[in-house]
């Protein structure tokens, strides 16, 4: 299986956030400028992509589940590797926890110390991690490539692409396309089904 090469790449900008009681998440940087967006819940959602959204879409979150993969375990460590301030690692790292992506361990009993690790959810998370490497080195790395997927037996890059297990093909269009499958609602129903009615047309 492939690994990531070199150390995570590092955010260092400070950021402070707060939640007010309506919801709307305000997070400013050192400048006058404030982003105000309102926090919706995608829990009731039936889409597996809006409930994946919903435990890691939060960007610290996905950046955390990095580090943690790259080897950090404890709370300095993240917060070294991230620049983010305690009280909002805090809180990332106890969803995190709650979600099933990390699980605590005491390593230290005086004083209390805990460190984070990945559990199996977490681990497998990593491959979604992946693919976003591989989609940012693809479009987005103008600069050139700061984190990519190798082979540990080789070190050589990997090409990474999302293929069907059942045919051993790549799941890209026209072969391959998002259907309700059997646990969909009825809203979730009759979107692809007029995105069928609209391509029989």
């Amino acid at each position: 299986m492939g690994g990531f090469a070199g150390r995570a790449c590092t955010i260092g900008w400070p950021v402070h956030e707060k939640v007010n009681h309506t919801g709307d998440l305000h997070i400013g940087s050192q400048g006058d400028r404030l982003l105000t967006m309102k926090r919706t819940s995608y829990e009731q959602m039936t889409c597996p992509i809006a409930r994946t959204l919903e435990r890691v879409g939060e960007w610290w979150s996905i950046l955390i589940i990095r580090d943690a993969a790259a080897g950090a375990t404890k709370f300095d460590e993240f917060q070294r590797g991230l620049g983010i301030s305690p009280n909002i690692l805090s809180r990332r790292l106890a969803t995190l926890v709650d979600n099933g992506f990390l699980e605590k361990h005491m390593y230290s009993e005086s004083p209390p110390r805990m460190e984070y690790r990945l559990t199996d959810r977490g681990r497998e998370f990593e491959a979604v991690l992946q693919i976003l490497a591989s989609f940012g080195n693809e479009h987005f790395a103008d600069d050139g490539i700061s984190l990519q997927v190798v082979n540990r037996r080789t070190g050589k890059p990997a090409k990474l692409m999302v293929v069907d297990a059942n045919t051993g093909r790549r799941t890209t269009r026209p072969d391959y396309e998002f259907m309700a499958g059997p646990a969909a609602n009825a809203a979730m129903k009759a979107k692809y089904a007029k995105k069928q009615a609209k391509k029989a047309a």
